[in-house]
């Protein structure tokens, strides 16, 4: 049985989270998704990349890797290839104070913050995935600034998404990408929601509804 907005929104309250299910006619930022625009991280800051209307999802390409156990390069590199093919392009990101682990997600996983939930750690470091995967085709995305999202929002409406403004940061997860790239969409999202609380961002969600 799929998992509806009301089971997200429960799950997320059980967290200690204050959320809210809201029609995408009464969001206004909603942009239909881009060929162009890069399979991206939720991460709401500046970045050096401006094609911003591909789909977003916590650590970009690393999301899949992570929902599906896969940890290695070789695997990495296989993801990136898939997301070409899906229609899509494959990134991945670090930061400017802190490189390739500037990804909090990465971080996470690769440190083994995710461990007590079941999943393994990759074989690779922050500099090896990044080279797998622009390797195999995908784009190395470079943030900058401080975190300072106020929000997250779970989009669910298929092919659309959000512009991540860097005056106004939001945390941006294309929930519906989990159904497409096959994965276990009450994990991935869990895990999205894990990742906010573990680096400190606000348990404050926004469920974004056709």
């Amino acid at each position: 049985m799929p998992l509806t907005p009301e089971d997200i929104k429960g799950v997320l309250e059980g967290r200690g989270w204050e959320a809210t299910i809201v029609k995408a006619s009464d969001t206004p930022d909603m942009l239909p998704i881009d060929p162009k625009g890069i399979l991206k991280c939720v991460d709401g800051r500046g970045s050096d990349n401006t094609q911003f209307q591909g789909p977003k999802m916590a650590g970009g390409i690393y999301a899949i890797a992570h929902n599906r156990g896969v940890t290695t390069t070789e695997g990495l590199k296989a993801i990136t290839k898939e997301v070409i093919e899906a229609g899509h392009v494959p990134s991945v990101h670090g930061d400017h104070s802190s490189d390739m682990l500037g990804c909090g997600f990465f971080k996470l996983w690769v440190t083994g913050r995710f461990d007590d939930m079941g999943y393994a750690r990759p074989e690779f470091d922050a500099d090896q995935g990044a080279a797998a995967v622009k390797e195999a085709g995908g784009f190395i995305e470079m943030h900058h600034g401080k975190h300072a999202e106020k929000v997250v929002l779970i989009n669910l409406v298929e092919n659309m998404t959000l512009d991540p403004t860097e005056d106004d940061q939001k945390f941006i997860v294309d929930g519906w990408t989990g159904a497409k790239f096959g994965l276990d969409v009450p994990k991935f999202l869990v895990a999205a929601a894990a990742t906010v609380e573990m680096l400190g961002g606000p348990k404050k969600a926004k469920i974004i509804i056709p």
